[in-house]
């Protein structure tokens, strides 16, 4: 009789253990099935439709898989789409290496503590919380020429500018600054967040040896944030894929095709050309892209973990 009582005392907790493991699985299968009815059926749907030569001026195409690699072989062999892809490295590489560049200045200026600097990183998170087409919209008056301030002042000190958006030359950089200023403080408050982490003793130890500003960034700062710094570059990097509505209220894609990244590529083959099997395989595309990175970040986030743990 003690030996069974003693047994079932030991499998009461495994049992107990098992039912708030069914709990947990009951409680979460409402937003599991949610998630996945709002990602992975359209993803699912953008993939078969990609499979197909869909074109809304055939429609009996829809469900034809007779040469499902058609769209991706054609792909290989569009210059306009290998260019498409050009422009959004370009401007990926740009606007990310800005936003670090001016979030990280903007960090440690603002990288102590005092409620006037506090209120002022609060100005500074206004662009962020914008919506993108009203930043398009701010961006597109700063760049008229007939409306712009910014045209007009430097009229008046003898600096005439030609639009930015108009010259094939500028117009890519014109993106990415409006970009940049939209989004770098995401990376402002991400290297905040990690300066205000930073033990006070190495920085105290290495001033008490006599290093400089300039060393103390370089050899202890620097250091500690980079992590920061390589997660907000990854995030900004798959963020830089949506950067349609700056480009179709900025440029349109053009001049030319200078401004015409991957998505805006898809957006004019299936609504301008009506064909949507070959969007939905430059879109797949696209998606594969911005899973890969999202696998470095993955991968990042994991090795660094293990560093910190060893």
């Amino acid at each position: 009789m003690a030996g069974s009582v003693s047994i079932r005392h030991a499998a009461s907790p495994r049992g107990w253990e098992a039912e708030r493991r069914r709990a947990f699985l009951f409680g979460l299968a409402p937003s599991l099935l949610i998630l996945g009815a709002i990602t992975l059926v359209p993803a699912a749907a953008l993939l078969l439709i990609s499979l197909t030569p869909l074109n809304l001026v055939d429609p009996a195409g829809t469900f034809r898989f007779d040469d499902p690699l058609v769209n991706y072989r054609q792909l290989l062999d569009d210059p306009r789409f290998i260019g498409s892809l050009w422009v959004q490295v370009r401007l990926s590489l740009s606007s990310v290496t800005l936003q670090l560049a001016l979030g990280l200045a903007i960090a440690l200026l603002l990288n102590a503590n005092s409620r006037v600097l506090a209120a002022i990183r609060s100005v500074f998170l206004i662009p962020m919380v914008l919506p993108p087409i009203v930043v398009a919209l701010i961006w597109k008056i700063l760049y008229t020429p007939d409306v712009s301030p910014l045209h007009r002042a430097l009229e008046q000190i003898g600096l005439p500018l030609r639009s930015l958006i108009a010259n094939p030359d500028t117009a890519l950089w014109a993106i990415s600054i409006a970009e940049t200023w939209q989004w770098f403080p995401f990376t402002m408050l991400m290297v905040l967040a990690a300066l205000q982490m930073i033990p006070d003793e190495p920085l105290e130890a290495a001033r008490i040896d006599g290093a400089n500003r300039w060393q103390l960034f370089r050899y202890i700062v620097l250091p500690y944030i980079r992590p920061v710094l390589v997660v907000c570059a990854l995030f900004r990097l798959i963020d830089s894929f949506k950067a349609f509505p700056l480009i179709y209220v900025l440029t349109n894609g053009g001049p030319g095709t200078v401004t015409e990244v991957t998505n805006f590529y898809g957006f004019i083959q299936a609504f301008n050309f009506s064909y949507w099997g070959y969007a939905s395989a430059i879109a797949v595309v696209m998606l594969l892209a911005v899973l890969a990175i999202s696998w470095s970040i993955s991968r990042f986030k994991g090795s660094d973990g293990n560093e910190r743990h060893d």
